[in-house]
């Protein structure tokens, strides 16, 4: 569903660039409000959610699918935790559609999909990697579990399967969501080069905050 939002970013508390193949992590207090700007179109953004008091209880995308009864994320979709606490509320969507099944890209996934010659190339999971390593968060690889993919295009196929298709999102396509409890934000603005997710051309997004 395709809902604008009515905040300006100049009012925003803050507002970062972050490059293809960077992650970001912040917390977003309760109330405050996150949004996710795809620059310059078919960029994927895989998002991890997190309870800023217990890093313990994070998104799950089992509750949430079953919840709403819809495999892909919009305007009007909660958020739930592995407790089955509402976590964010997607609040504007200028794309419509996000992916919460494909996973994150590793290097293990990119020999699988891909070739043997694939397995060196950079990858989300790599970019959490770098942001649990770099920063003191209590958290380990354990705690890398369940992402959405913004903006991604991943069609179910009718015998259950899944398929990377070219991006539905477009230059300054954003989504926005407002947190129902503090949360901790960790992102890997996807690298991939090897399927349409990212148009083949991994950009830069931006990412706002209001509190």
């Amino acid at each position: 569903m395709i809902l604008e939002s009515s905040r300006s970013t100049a009012d925003a508390l803050s507002r970062e660039i972050v490059e293809a193949g960077d992650y970001w992590i912040r917390e977003v207090p309760s109330g405050g409000t996150l949004r996710i700007t795809d620059l310059r179109g078919n960029q994927a953004v895989d998002t991890l959610f997190y309870s800023a008091a217990d890093p313990g209880e994070r998104y799950s995308a089992f509750d949430t699918i079953r919840e709403q009864s819809n495999l892909y994320l919009t305007a009007g979709t909660r958020l739930l935790s592995t407790e089955g606490n509402v976590m964010l509320e997607i609040v504007a969507d200028t794309c419509g559609r996000h992916d919460t099944l494909g996973g994150a890209c590793a290097p293990e996934s990119n020999t699988v999909r891909y070739a043997l010659e694939k397995k060196t190339m950079h990858a989300c999971r790599d970019s959490w990697l770098l942001a649990l390593g770099e920063n003191d968060l209590g958290m380990t690889k354990r705690d890398l579990t369940h992402n959405i993919n913004f903006f991604m295009n991943v069609p179910v196929t009718p015998d259950g399967g899944l398929t990377f298709e070219d991006g539905i999102s477009a230059p300054g396509k954003y989504v926005e969501l407002q947190a129902r409890m503090d949360v901790r934000a960790l992102i890997s603005n996807c690298p991939q080069l090897n399927n349409p997710c990212n148009a083949y051309n991994p950009t830069p997004i931006e990412v706002a905050i209001w509190t």
